[in-house]
């Protein structure tokens, strides 16, 4: 969500379409869990001419506009479905083209090629991770399903962001496995976590405390880099 504003903040028309069942991508963005696309879909018989955009896109702060594209019923359906059905949605609505920057957020556990899915319809993808063994060994997840989707799609991996970790060992030890750009890593803050908890982005907290303002610059400095285009990789088996 921070990275959508800050690409907002540069003047850029964003899209943030939140692809985990969880549904909970865009909660800081808006302040509350807003209705999934299947969610609407199902409400409607799946009618696609008795939606409209305000039905399934919901306004969020500092202008980004929000998409939750939710999940299947547990033990039943599949996640490449549900994202395909948000953007044939979103194409039929005449939305999908309207963005300068559409920023699927998708679960980090790539457990099968269906939440892969947005890789399809992606320029580039950005691997958040902290120095976790876990954390890593879900980005590796990540840089595979890259690989093979780069092999039809022109797709790059733009880089890795070390998100709060006090220690960079892990990382530096990945990243010069697999190597791919470091494009920037976020201290142990803990107010990234708390505004989790408030529902608010870190760039609407900066209003009440702008001792806040040093951690907004890490996710601008993200958003700048995005917007310079990076050449970006095809990571190496």
């Amino acid at each position: 969500c921070n990275i959508s504003i800050a690409l907002a903040r540069r003047g850029e028309k964003v899209l943030q379409i939140g692809c985990d069942p969880k549904h909970d991508s865009t909660f800081t963005l808006t302040g509350f869990l807003i209705p999934t696309i299947i969610d609407t879909l199902q409400s409607k018989d799946y009618h696609y001419e008795d939606i409209w955009s305000e039905d399934v896109i919901h306004k969020g702060y500092g202008g980004v506009d929000c998409v939750e594209a939710g999940g299947p019923p547990a033990g039943a359906g599949c996640g490449g479905y549900v994202v395909g059905e948000t953007v044939k949605l979103l194409k039929e609505l005449n939305a999908f083209y309207e963005y300068d920057i559409i920023l699927f957020d998708v679960l980090g556990d790539v457990v099968c090629g269906g939440f892969a899915a947005p890789l399809n319809y992606a320029d580039y993808c950005l691997i958040i991770t902290d120095n976790g063994f876990d954390a890593l060994f879900a980005a590796n997840r990540i840089t595979a399903s890259i690989r093979e989707k780069a092999r039809t799609h022109p797709l790059r991996l733009a880089g890795l962001v070390g998100n709060r970790t006090s220690k960079r060992d892990l990382i530096n030890k990945y990243v010069e496995a697999c190597p791919m750009p470091v494009i920037e890593v976020l201290p142990l803050i803990e107010d990234i976590r708390i505004s989790r908890v408030k529902g608010k982005t870190l760039f609407e907290m900066v209003g009440s405390e702008p001792s806040l303002n040093y951690v907004c610059e890490y996710y601008l400095n993200i958003a700048d880099q995005i917007l310079s285009q990076p050449e970006g990789i095809v990571p190496k088996e």
